[in-house]
């Protein structure tokens, strides 16, 4: 198959959504040829070919960051996106296009899917439909509301990576058709030795480990909340990632008096990250929500025992007791005991991390990208007599 495809960010833009499509594409272009339209930023070249893989980012305004978009960023994609696409159509035939994120990916992609004729599939990662800590989350301005639902209307099939993200799909954007479900996937990192010398971090301290971008869904502040509720100075809380957010939750952690048991080490290289994951005790993320939560697969991969809120994506592979703790939204008392029993349970924790390095195994990314490959093969077949 030749396959368009529509990202508003792709590494090193973005974090794990961006992360994933990467992943996705690379092993599709492996038997398929790949163009992917993107964000152009800082000196990143406007097109790359790697292999049966093309690259195009398109110029966006007022980008500031290789973490984070800002509203002219995204809103910039769609004509730009758009242009670009339009431009490749007219000299070029595709058999489909796939879009992820519906905001703010999307809009061309199904525009262009009309004009020409192609089949369009449109894939939902969760916080592009639905994000409780946002005021502009999609599902709460009525306009944009509007736009979402026409767009989930009119693709030739949707694809969400979790049960949830379909839930929320059908809730807030009463969308009256199937949905697929295609569980997200991840590179297997392979055991990583758990040094922590290196990373300078005390063989006697009990690590709880938790990576993400810091904005205001990911609610790090609970998890200083918890850190205090624990009450041991041999406890360590490290945070991945980097965001708007770091200063104010560090100085939290300050008027808590836990910033001694608090390391912010920024948003680090792929392997560091997995230097900090196999040096840990426990994963653990107060995230408000996840539409899927690719982190926590990342963390079962090095053997960790995964505590989170029972409310988003991560609950059609997370089981409290079996990968962990899940514990109700926003009960930091509940989520510390949670904690706490996997420190002072070693027989369970080990027995959690063990589980999950098998578990994860089926959410490795070649089965995720084989599903997709069998759903496109099924739409361009399902459309090929009409064209």
């Amino acid at each position: 198959m030749k396959l368009l495809t529509f990202c508003y960010e792709y590494p090193p833009l973005g974090g794990g959504g961006g992360v994933v499509f990467k992943q996705i594409v690379d092993v599709l272009a492996q038997r398929h040829a790949v163009t992917v339209i993107t964000s152009g930023y800082g000196d990143l070249p406007a097109e790359e070919v790697i292999g049966n893989l093309r690259i195009i980012r398109v110029p966006v305004l007022l980008r500031r960051s290789l973490a984070t978009a800002t509203m002219p960023s995204m809103l910039s994609y769609w004509p730009a996106s758009q242009r670009r696409g339009k431009r490749l159509l007219r000299d070029e035939r595709f058999d489909l296009i796939n879009s992820h994120f519906v905001v703010p990916s999307s809009p061309s992609a199904d525009a262009l899917a009309r004009w020409f004729k192609i089949p369009h599939v449109l894939s939902i990662h969760g916080g592009d439909i639905f994000d409780p800590s946002k005021r502009s989350s999609p599902h709460r301005l009525p306009i944009v509301r509007g736009l979402v639902r026409r767009l989930l209307t009119r693709a030739d099939r949707v694809v969400a990576q979790s049960n949830n993200t379909a839930d929320n799909a059908r809730r807030y954007y009463q969308l009256d058709r199937p949905v697929d479900v295609i569980p997200l996937g991840i590179v297997p990192a392979g055991r990583v030795a758990a040094d922590r010398g290196k990373l300078e971090v005390a063989a006697d301290r009990f690590v709880m480990v938790t990576v993400g971008r810091l904005v205001a869904r990911k609610a790090v502040d609970d998890l200083l909340h918890v850190v205090a509720a624990m009450d041991d100075p041999k406890d360590l809380l490290v945070v991945v990632g980097d965001g708007p957010k770091r200063e104010q939750w560090q100085s939290l952690a300050g008027q808590l008096g836990v910033a001694e048991r608090v390391r912010f080490v920024g948003r680090v290289w792929e392997d560091e990250k997995q230097r900090w994951l196999a040096a840990s005790d426990v994963f653990v993320s107060t995230s408000q929500h996840e539409g899927f939560g690719l982190v926590f697969l990342e963390a079962m991969d090095q053997g960790l025992p995964v505590v989170a809120y029972n409310h988003g994506g991560q609950t059609d592979f997370l089981v409290d007791g079996k990968t962990g703790g899940l514990v109700p939204l926003g009960r930091t008392q509940a989520f510390a005991e949670s904690v706490r029993r996997l420190k002072t349970d070693q027989t369970l924790r080990k027995a959690c991390g063990d589980h999950n390095r098998r578990h994860v195994q089926q959410f490795y990314i070649d089965r995720c990208a084989a599903r997709y490959e069998a759903l496109f093969e099924q739409v361009v077949a399902e459309r090929r007599p009409a064209r």
